[in-house]
């Protein structure tokens, strides 16, 4: 994981597509490709490459269950990340309203074990 700093978050969160999956992650806690793709109503590559780059950077790590990688925040977060990330998440609930609604409509979402 790399080591955060307050410019490498800002850059990391910086492009809105990123932004959108960082804090839909942060209040899911946990969704896979097939449900950013349809929360974000983009295609698969665009949403790849995005988590990509997030995992990367090491605000993000994942999980292989089966034919599924589901997403999560990295659980080795300094805590003045998360903080962030959750007063960002507080203070836009309506900026992400339309993505969690078409999450939430979303059918055939897949199973978690946890």
């Amino acid at each position: 994981m790399s080591l955060f700093t307050p410019d490498s978050l800002c850059k990391t969160l910086a492009d809105p597509t990123r932004a959108r999956i960082a804090l839909l992650v942060a209040r899911e806690k946990e969704l896979c490709v097939c449900e950013l793709t349809c929360a974000l109503d983009e295609i698969q590559p665009k949403i790849s490459r995005h988590l990509a780059l997030l995992r990367e950077s090491g605000l993000l790590a994942d999980r292989r269950k089966g034919q599924w990688v589901y997403y999560r925040l990295h659980p080795e977060l300094p805590a003045w990340v998360t903080k962030t990330l959750k007063t960002l998440l507080d203070a836009n609930h309506e900026w992400l309203e339309e993505n969690h609604q078409r999450l939430c409509a979303m059918e055939d979402r897949p199973n978690r074990c946890c």
